[in-house]
């Protein structure tokens, strides 16, 4: 798509009336284009690999809803499944069979799973499981990292990234000192800070709680013996890991990155692709964790529509399409691409680039690398991303609204999809070179 042809005057239109009825004219904030500029692209709808706004035009889409469209948006067998249980209701608010498969193919999946919970949402997930390690270890504090988002409870709104670095807010107004004053704060990468936060807090500590690939401060990926060494701490300390695989988990590998690295946690969240895209979230773990979970154990936690027939459905069939052979080595293939393209198109016109990618999960920061961390994320030149971000939407390509999300491919992306999107990189480089 040509400069010319992006049509825009609908999305104004809604967005502007959205502003009147909806705080910042939203329902989540990094939406808004608050760090990119320009009033956002209002959806109509999707299909595959692509999306489709108010306007007409068409766009080869790289956040997949933020995630759950792995399959492609609209998948025909995930859609046909949800007519059919559609029928018998969308919410039942008693248990039914949909639940039972589900979770046993999320265990079967997942290494640290025996046990899990379904609820409605990656934040729901991590506040439960927040509540848990506190309930199984009889102590309050726990180890997060800079930049890693578990959703916007109070407790994790402290060096949180995503969003919440997207506004420039160091964590948010409306959150007492005491919702935090347990949460401690590591550089991601960092071992020493990690062994040295247990030595001044010593039986103290509940556990550690973390991105094992982090997505929302950027693509970011553990160091060599990183992850490994956070599993020896925590034993050693008598404390639980947790991974928060929201993004992660049936993403770069259908066991998530616990399979990816053969590092086993304690307990696993989930979200996103588990729900095929309809809201969902999970968190599960050893057995006698999990047994600690009401009405097992003591601690409570509850969801009127939690564990639903339509979520249900819909993560079955899209975890039933990831099993057939060679998923994720084509989606190892067409995201190395398109990540190699992209960095080869910044660097041939001299623009400081660094970048990677994990099977259909991407990301690059305009600086150089190497970026281990959130406060080397944050070296990324937003504002070049900024007019990077409009010139890729003027050649119909839709990436993250922020410098500091990861981007997402999937089995509907086709080679030529790949193709336009490199050329548009070239042309979009050029332009804000």
């Amino acid at each position: 798509m040509s400069t010319s042809n992006l049509r825009t005057n609908r999305s104004k239109e809604i967005f502007t009336a959205a502003q009147k009825l909806m705080p910042g004219g939203v329902n989540s904030p990094v939406r808004a284009f608050s760090s990119v500029g320009g009033q956002p692209i209002v959806f109509d709808r999707v299909k595959g690999a692509y999306a489709w706004d108010v306007d007409g035009n068409r766009f080869i889409d790289y956040i997949g809803s933020w995630g759950p469209a792995i399959c492609g948006h609209a998948n025909p067998q995930v859609i046909s499944a949800l007519h059919d249980v559609l029928e018998k209701g969308t919410s039942f608010g008693a248990p039914c069979i949909l639940e039972n498969i589900l979770a046993e193919m999320v265990i079967d999946a997942v290494p640290s799973v025996e046990s899990v919970r379904f609820v409605n949402s990656g934040t729901e997930a991590c506040m439960a499981v927040l509540r848990l390690m506190r309930a199984f270890t009889g102590r309050d504090k726990i180890i997060k990292f800079e930049g890693c988002y578990h959703g916007h409870a109070d407790m994790f709104l402290v060096s949180a990234g995503s969003g919440v670095a997207t506004l420039g807010l160091p964590n948010s107004p409306g959150v007492p000192r005491s919702s935090t004053a347990d949460t401690l704060i590591a550089p991601y990468n960092c071992l020493e800070s990690v062994k040295k936060i247990f030595e001044s807090n010593r039986d103290s500590i509940a556990g550690i709680i973390l991105e094992p690939v982090v997505g929302n401060a950027g693509f970011i990926t553990p160091e060599p013996g990183f992850l490994e060494g956070l599993r020896e701490i925590t034993t050693e300390n008598n404390a639980l890991l947790v991974f928060d695989e929201v993004m992660t988990g049936f993403r770069i590998s259908y066991g998530g990155a616990q399979a990816k690295y053969g590092i086993i946690p304690d307990l696993t969240t989930l979200g996103k692709i588990i729900g095929g895209g309809l809201p969902v979230g999970a968190y599960g773990g050893r057995a006698e964790i999990m047994k600690m979970v009401a009405p097992a154990g003591p601690m409570y936690q509850a969801g009127t529509l939690s564990g639903n027939p339509l979520a249900m459905t819909a993560g079955i069939k899209t975890l039933e399409l990831l099993k057939q052979e060679g998923t994720y080595e084509r989606l190892e293939v067409i995201t190395s691409r398109l990540i190699n393209g992209i960095l080869s198109a910044a660097r041939a016109t001299n623009l400081p680039i660094t970048g990677s990618s994990i099977s259909a999960m991407f990301g690059f920061f305009l600086c150089e690398g190497p970026v281990n961390n959130f406060e080397q994320a944050k070296k990324s030149d937003t504002q070049r991303f900024a007019r990077l971000h409009r010139a890729m939407l003027e050649r119909g390509i839709y990436l993250a609204p922020s410098a500091f999300e990861a981007g997402f491919t999937s089995l509907a992306h086709s080679d030529t999809d790949i193709d336009i999107t490199i050329t548009a990189f070239k042309e979009s480089f050029e332009a804000i070179a």
